[in-house]
């Protein structure tokens, strides 16, 4: 990435596929627009899709760092999260189609936040000052979605967690408990026996203090591991379906620069929101697969536990790894809708 050193104030632009001097009149119940934010130096694109007919927005953030918003628009997002209300699919700064020159500064959680603050700006500018938005964050998605509610939660109606990452600095020691037991649990049931003494002996070799180099190794068996679990038929098989059912296949992201810069200032070594969850009081929806090796089910547990909503509810997908949405798609639908539905 090419870094340009100079900073300028808070810059906000939308951009739509038709430039214009007047508002565009756009029919709010089938809403397909892509909306650019600028700020800060990087320009990021959000895909808004669905019924916007009661101006009610949920606003995703992707997993990664360095995913992509649309990754998220398939199976029943598209078919029946979509119909009830509208999706903001945004690629987060450095990531998915996110184009920019600003300094390596400027990619920090904290400046990511902002971002999504900023985006909820530029949204109220094209749609009303009446827009009603819910967050909801998916894995990194869980780190920057407390990092950005910690700033200002008065923007949404409510959080939704869908196995996010609050404390990304736990994950190291958490690692090597959970694929211990799921590895002796799936000996014991005779699947994939070398694969799962595979991870046992990757257990031993990793030390005992973080490292990125272990950390790193640790991720990808827990994600190689969930394909594992899949096709021993223990989860359900992940679909990527479009809005007509087709396979979808997604091209190769963007590039991992945000990823390799939030992880030589810490991200995975020493950042954690536990702490500051009892400040986020707005409504919550926590949802979690039991068999999440990504991110433990154990975070599921302690999120509930440490928000501080009134109104708060943890659900554990039974067939379901780090991607509920991809596993159990009609299911967990039906969760997020309700949700929405209750406090919109």
């Amino acid at each position: 990435m090419n870094f340009n050193m100079y900073k300028t104030a808070v810059t906000l632009l939308v951009l739509l596929n038709i430039f214009s001097c007047k508002k565009e009149e756009v029919d709010l119940s089938d809403l397909h627009e892509t909306i650019y934010l600028r700020h800060k130096q990087a320009d990021m694109p959000a895909y808004v899709h669905g019924n916007a007919s009661e101006k009610v927005f949920l606003i995703y953030l992707h997993g990664g760092p360095s995913g992509a918003g649309l990754e998220a628009r398939i199976n029943s997002m598209i078919t029946e999260v979509e119909k009830n209300n509208a999706v903001v699919y945004f690629d987060q700064r450095g990531s998915g189609n996110a184009q920019g020159k600003y300094a390596e500064e400027d990619v920090s959680i904290d400046e990511m936040a902002e971002d999504v603050l900023a985006l909820v700006k530029v949204l109220r500018a094209r749609y009303g000052d009446d827009a009603k938005f819910f967050l909801m964050g998916a894995s990194w998605g869980g780190t920057l979605g407390p990092a950005t509610l910690l700033k200002e939660q008065d923007a949404f109606y409510g959080w939704i967690d869908v196995a996010g990452a609050h404390s990304p600095k736990d994950l190291y020691e958490e690692y090597p408990i959970v694929f211990s037991e799921t590895a002796n649990a799936q000996i014991a049931l005779g699947n994939s026996a070398q694969h799962w003494e595979d991870v046992l002996q990757l257990i031993q070799e990793v030390g005992s203090s973080y490292s990125a180099e272990d950390f790193s190794r640790l991720n990808s068996k827990a994600h190689e591991s969930e394909v594992i679990l899949a096709q021993d038929m223990v989860i359900n098989e992940p679909q990527f379906l479009d809005e007509d059912g087709d396979e979808l296949r997604f091209a190769a992201r963007n590039n991992l620069q945000t990823l390799i810069i939030l992880t030589e200032n810490g991200l995975w070594r020493d950042v954690s929101f536990t702490d500051r969850l009892p400040e986020i009081t707005i409504p919550s929806l926590v949802l979690w697969g039991k068999y999440d090796l990504v991110v433990p089910a154990k975070f599921a547990q302690e999120a509930y536990d440490q928000l501080g909503s009134t109104h708060k509810e943890l659900f554990i997908f039974e067939r379901t790894g780090h991607s509920p949405l991809e596993s159990q798609p009609d299911l967990f639908a039906e969760k997020v809708i309700e949700f929405i539905n209750e406090f919109r």
